[in-house]
């Protein structure tokens, strides 16, 4: 038989202070568990529409069919017509938006509307901009700038390209990049 552990004799104490143990360490590894479940986090994409997806983390990606549609959206109350993605100038918007977040700091439009226009797409606008932690608040800031507004809004828009690019020792952390031309 085991040893005594408490004020009963033999080895049914033992073996109800042992199963007790037991179950109260099972008890606590249980708790362990669930505590460590709720610490982590589901993917937030899971759970969450993509235009509240936070781009602050390495690898986030803007979702650029929803950034069209809602864009698009944006212009058909408008009576513009909508905007299609164009590969070329998604390469270019994430060039664009990496050279921000490595330089620490938005870019000229101007100076980027030029290049963009030197290879080859005619009426370039560019949106470049930092802060935004997901897409429904880069629209929304965009929506209430005139500068960034008449960009959405450019009657002449056929083609777009958007990307970010995080940078976690920024004060902006996210950097903006939206391309749209004919």
């Amino acid at each position: 038989m085991g040893r005594n552990f408490g004020t009963g004799q033999g080895f049914t104490t033992n073996h109800a202070f042992t199963m007790g143990r037991w179950a109260g360490i099972g008890l606590v590894a249980l708790a362990a568990l669930q505590i460590t479940a709720c610490a982590t986090p589901e993917p937030v994409n899971a759970a969450l529409p993509s235009l509240y997806w936070p781009m602050t983390s390495q690898g986030a990606q803007v979702d650029a069919a929803t950034a069209r549609d809602m864009i698009s959206a944006y212009r058909a109350r408008s009576g513009l017509p909508p905007l299609r993605l164009d590969p070329d100038l998604q390469k270019l918007a994430e060039a664009e938006a990496a050279a921000m977040a490595a330089a620490d700091r938005p870019s000229r439009a101007q100076n980027v509307k030029n290049a963009v226009e030197r290879l080859g797409f005619a009426g370039a606008e560019a949106n470049l901009s930092a802060g935004y932690h997901t897409l429904a608040e880069a629209f929304s800031g965009w929506r209430d700038s005139p500068a960034h507004n008449a960009a959405l809004l450019a009657p002449q828009g056929q083609r777009m390209g958007i990307a970010t690019a995080y940078a976690p020792g920024s004060k902006y952390k996210v950097y903006w990049a939206l391309l749209v031309t004919k």
